[in-house]
């Protein structure tokens, strides 16, 4: 079924005792705004969860295959369309410009992150570009976190060797990054407009929002402690092009901290919608 509204949503989730998002390049520190200190989590790592959830759970078959996905060759994916449609990669002008349209409209039929998040396929085999109807903003903590380091140890080594070397002490050092306690918020956005154009229905929304409910469920480690979805707050607008703004309705959200001191779980905060000031127009949905 095709989308006929705009929405808006809030995705509030949290850690404990855990890493939500490490930073490549800052030693994998949680990330941190470093003005404020408030956490961050990319809209690169939620989409991430998104597109595990989606292939546990249609066993990645078409049409919701993952195109961007761990040791995924993504010119070989581009080649899939040009076999199965029978279409000539070396065409000129006119015809190079109908393959490619061609091929488009087919990775978006089978790839659910390309319907919804879209991608660029114009490297090597060319499969065009795809500008994707959902979107994300990076998730902020509410308040300022802190980051913990914790010396870790390793009773077995690698070579013989090594244990050797050691005397018999087989003990390695090694940080483990952690975040005592922190509540994100997200932001994320559907275009109806965009959905048409790759193709994103309904159903594939649906999917969407049951991913986001239970994303950290099947994506438990160690390192990212306890991670959790806490609401789902998603406007939907009457219309395709939207009958308000979007900061309009998110400042209709407000979490508040209820205990003096660090906050150390979901029940120290109280979240609430405020929807006698909603616009006309949109309908408040509360997912979770």
């Amino acid at each position: 079924m095709e989308l006929n509204n705009r929405y808006d949503f809030a995705l509030v989730f949290d850690v404990q005792d855990g890493n939500p998002n490490g930073d490549p390049d800052a030693g994998n520190l949680p990330r941190v705004d470093a003005e404020t200190g408030n956490g961050i989590v990319t809209d690169v790592c939620l989409k991430r969860k998104i597109r595990n959830y989606v292939s546990l759970t249609k066993n990645d078959e078409p049409p919701f295959e993952i195109y961007i996905k761990e040791r995924a060759v993504l010119n070989n994916q581009n080649e899939r369309a040009y076999t199965e449609l029978n279409l000539n990669k070396n065409a000129d002008s006119k015809e190079k410009s109908d393959n490619i349209d061609k091929a488009r409209a087919w990775m978006c039929k089978n790839f659910y992150d390309i319907r919804a998040f879209g991608a660029v396929m114009s490297t090597g085999v060319n499969c065009g570009q795809v500008r994707g109807p959902i979107q994300f903003t990076f998730a902020r903590s509410v308040e300022p976190v802190v980051t913990l380091e914790h010396s870790i140890t390793r009773m077995a080594v690698t070579k013989a060797e090594d244990a050797l070397k050691q005397g018999g002490d087989n003990r390695t050092m090694g940080r483990k990054f952690t975040i005592p306690y922190g509540l994100y918020v997200a932001h994320g956005f559907v275009s109806a407009p965009l959905a048409k154009q790759t193709g994103f229905s309904q159903d594939d929304l649906d999917l969407l929002w049951e991913a986001l409910i239970n994303m950290f469920e099947h994506d438990r480690s160690a390192s990212r402690g306890f991670m959790n979805t806490r609401a789902l707050i998603i406007f939907k607008h009457d219309s395709k092009m939207g009958n308000a703004q979007a900061d309009e309705l998110f400042d209709c959200i407000s979490i508040k901290k209820i205990v003096e001191g660090p906050a150390r779980s979901y029940k120290d905060y109280v979240l609430e919608v405020n929807e006698k000031n909603l616009p006309s127009g949109v309908a408040l949905i509360r997912k979770k």
